[in-house]
């Protein structure tokens, strides 16, 4: 499902316009992303949390050659799955 296949199940599931939905979940996605760019973590109970992370920079491999490779290091978001969601997922 992509953001466009999103928004028309929520108005095939609220009634509501899809002007209006798409807004909202623009404005839902962006405020995440801005949240979580400033480092603070962004907890929706039941579904899931995102917070700012780090990777260390490492050694890896080139699969064509073998070599090794520097990786820098990098900075990720951790999504991290709810209870209810994961239950609803696992069939519980």
């Amino acid at each position: 499902m992509n953001k466009q296949e999103l928004v028309e199940a929520i108005v095939a599931e609220t009634g509501a316009s899809r002007v209006a939905v798409q807004e909202i979940v623009n404005a839902v996605l962006d405020t995440i992303a801005k949240r979580v760019a400033a480092s603070e973590a962004v907890q929706l109970m039941g579904f899931a949390s995102f917070a700012r992370g780090e990777r260390a920079a490492r050694t890896g491999r080139n699969p064509q050659t073998g070599k090794p490779v520097e990786i820098a290091a990098a900075e990720t978001v951790k999504f991290t799955v709810g209870k209810s969601f994961k239950d609803a997922v696992n069939g519980a």
